[in-house]
């Protein structure tokens, strides 16, 4: 998060004004659509409750760093997707701890049901989130040419650290994780798909740019890992809720990659 600061300026948020139908129909995908088709599936497939609630947790955290270097690979439209994923980081503050509670009451029994206080997971995602994000845009008001030397760098240590944590996640569920593999595998790609093709389908409908639509259809499907990660291991302290957030975070790369290619290959 202090990498997107490094790369945000005032001028990002303030295109909400500049381009109101491609932010709304963006943050419709992000905050609407994507927790409806992630509850759609997982009433689907046959799923044990530790996955159900991990598509959730992940389904309630759109965007992300890395949905804005696809969108720059991908020829699509950098600022929207940069727009987007700082309002998106903003409102999923409120809708996380709803949208994770509804998951737990749905998919686990009277007797191990817990919940999340929404204000205490409001404070501590606000926490992770929103003040790494403020003290990098400080950076880059202040500091333009540093932050510009850091925001590679940056960028490229948080990759490592979600791989290590990946790699830690998987470790300690080695006994379970074949079978989780298994389950989550299909229903996490099925999630990416169908939330990228949505995101392209709802913005071409509206006639918005391609570039646009390119960006739009990123920022569905490429979600926040690291943060659903964070709440499953850290906020409700079970790493088996982090597996399908894990698989997916593999997953995306793949299908973003694809994107990349067949758009670039498309304009060559």
């Amino acid at each position: 998060m202090l990498g997107m600061g490094l790369g945000l300026i005032k001028d990002d948020f303030k295109r909400i004004f500049l381009s109101p139908k491609a932010i709304l129909i963006g943050l419709a995908n992000q905050i609407i659509l994507l927790p409806i088709i992630g509850f759609v599936l997982v009433s689907i497939f046959p799923l044990q409750p530790e996955i159900a609630i991990g598509v959730m947790i992940l389904a309630a955290c759109p965007g992300g760093p890395t949905s804005n270097l696809i969108a720059h690979l991908a020829k699509g439209d950098t600022a929207l997707s940069v727009s987007l994923t700082a309002l998106s980081s903003l409102i999923t503050i409120i809708t996380i701890p709803f949208i994770v509670n509804f998951a737990l009451e749905n998919f686990l029994d009277a007797g191990q049901m817990v919940q999340l206080d929404p204000i205490t997971v409001i404070g501590q995602i606000l926490t992770v989130t929103i003040i790494p994000v403020a003290i990098g845009m400080i950076i880059r008001n202040r500091k333009p040419e540093f932050a510009d030397n850091m925001n590679k760098p940056v960028k490229i240590g948080s990759g490592v650290v979600l791989a290590l944590v990946i790699v830690g996640i998987i470790f300690k569920e080695k006994d379970n994780i074949a079978s989780y593999f298994q389950q989550a595998g299909l229903v996490t790609l099925c999630l990416n798909l169908a939330t990228m093709a949505v995101g392209y389908l709802t913005a071409k409908l509206f006639q918005l740019r391609k570039g646009q639509a390119i960006s739009i259809s990123i920022e569905s499907g490429i979600q926040n890992g690291t943060l659903a990660i964070f709440i499953a291991v850290t906020l409700l302290n079970n790493s088996a809720y982090a597996i399908a957030p894990a698989v997916y975070s593999l997953i995306m790369f793949l299908t973003g990659g694809l994107v990349v290619y067949l758009s670039t290959k498309k304009r060559a």
